[in-house]
């Protein structure tokens, strides 16, 4: 494991990810694929992990397509995946919706089709923004319409009872990264000085669904994100791994202060089938694995041989440890992360 004793768990897993926890709650978009294309390895992995008896579920906060499109797309790709094994930030909502309303409440919903149907799913009637309701819940949707948000904006500063399904501020799409629904919360949000009661990362509800509806005892949240998947994860009390397959890399990471770090690091998802022992701490620096990290006048450096992901887990720690103990980020110059070897699980190329 890569995280300080402060925030590392008791008990560090001597097997496997895969075989000391029972359920693998997977983000999606920079964790499984990218764009219109899978991880590299990513649909291998998978298969072990599920062989190791490890649950697969596959959690976003997109809540504009249904499980089921979810599900074809992941298969599209080579993605062994079922619709009852995604969860949408949709169903989150709806979840916190008709668990404070009970079924046959009125909801205005704003959205996409995925939000409608969630909200149908549990016995709530979606009526339209000018109809009488007991909640509005709202939704990435291409579709709606500015009149819609107008109307629905003044009823909640009216005082209607406001759920949101996430609040990213961007999405990607096949014309680049585009605003998301979050740039709509905070618009709502500065009109009608209300927060919403969100249901998705790094809210708690769409994990909670998650174990709800796929099960598990022992979860692991698997993300890319800092501020969605690994805060969430924290917010749930349950312990994360970050991939470096998506947005997050070596500088954000070790830039992370305490009380918003992963549990652990890996390159990619064949971290879930490797075992994530504590490095030692000795006079070289950090070691684990043939490597050994530590920071000297400022400067972050790691020489050695070994995989690629206890590269990561000695690096990651040894800049904490420097974080933790100055305030200040070590100089990353001239450090470079090996490539993971996919497929092959040997040895990386040494490095002074």
């Amino acid at each position: 494991m890569v995280s300080a004793p402060s925030d590392a768990p008791s008990d560090a897993p001597a097997a496997a990810l895969s075989q000391t926890y029972d359920l693998a709650m997977l983000d999606l978009d920079g964790v499984v694929y990218i764009g219109g294309e899978a991880v590299p390895g990513a649909a291998e992995y998978l298969r072990g992990v599920r062989a190791d008896g490890m649950r697969c579920a596959f959690i976003t906060n997109n809540a504009s397509r249904t499980p089921t499109a979810v599900a074809e797309h992941l298969t599209a790709l080579g993605v062994d995946a079922e619709t009852e094994d995604v969860v949408t930030s949709a169903q989150a909502a709806a979840r916190v919706l008709v668990d404070r309303l009970g079924a046959g409440a009125r909801v205005v919903v704003l959205g996409g089709a995925g939000l409608l149907d969630a909200v149908a799913a549990v016995g709530l009637r979606a009526v339209g923004v000018d109809e009488e309701a007991d909640a509005v819940a709202t939704g990435y949707g291409p579709d709606v319409r500015w009149s819609e948000v107008m109307r629905v904006a003044v009823r909640v500063r009216d005082g209607l009872w406001w759920v949101a399904s996430n609040t990213d501020l961007t999405i990607p799409t096949t014309f680049g990264v585009a605003p998301g629904h979050g740039v709509l919360v905070e618009t709502l949000r500065r009109f009608c000085d209300v927060d919403p009661v969100v249901a998705g990362k790094p809210a708690r509800p769409l994990l909670d669904e998650t174990v709800r509806r796929v099960g598990g005892r022992r979860p692991l949240m698997i993300g890319d994100r800092l501020d969605t998947d690994i805060d969430g994860a924290i917010a749930a009390g349950i312990d994360s791994l970050l991939v470096l397959t998506g947005v997050t890399g070596l500088a954000d990471l070790v830039a992370t202060p305490s009380g918003h770090r992963p549990t652990y690091v890996g390159p990619d998802l064949a971290s879930l089938r490797e075992p994530h022992p504590a490095p030692e701490h000795t006079e070289r620096g950090v070691e684990i694995g043939g490597w050994a990290a530590r920071v000297q006048d400022g400067r972050l450096t790691c020489t050695g041989a070994g995989s690629p992901g206890d590269w990561w887990r000695a690096v990651v720690p040894a800049a904490w440890a420097h974080l933790d103990e100055t305030g200040g980020c070590a100089d990353l110059d001239g450090l470079t992360p090996p490539e993971p070897a996919r497929g092959q699980g040997g040895p990386v190329a040494s490095r002074p």
